[in-house]
Formats: structure tokens, sequence, C-alpha cells
């Protein structure tokens, strides 16, 4: 089993990916000639980091029983 200091790196590492390509898709979105297929696969990674970052924050969160 993963331990939580392992999440939580995990966590840093893809929401920092999450900036980075935030950045990047913007300053393509600002370029006269902005490849928009450039801009739409990296929307997709985007998504994809934001599902993992969820994952893996429900894995450090407890399970709350009501």
């Amino acid at each position: 089993m993963v331990n939580t200091a392992e999440l939580e790196q995990d966590l840093a590492r893809l929401k920092q990916e999450h900036r980075d390509l935030d950045m990047a898709i913007e300053a393509l979105e600002r370029m006269i000639a902005g490849d928009q297929l450039q801009v739409q696969r990296l929307k997709k990674r985007k998504l994809t980091l934001k599902d993992q970052i969820i994952r893996l924050e429900d894995q450090l969160t407890p399970d709350i029983i009501a």
C-alpha cells in the first residue's frame, strides 16, 4: 500500500503540472496563430490531471461515517 507521504508528493506534482499546463494553454491562446490542436491536447491532458488529482485527494481524505 502507498503511504500518505507518497500520495501527497504525487498530488503536489500533479497540481504543479496542472498549473504549468494552464500557463502553456494561456500562452498558446494569446498567440495570433496559436496551434489549436496543441491547445486541445493540453486541455485534454489538464482534464486527465484533474481526474488524477481528485482521485488522490479522495485517497488522502478519510471517509466520514455519518
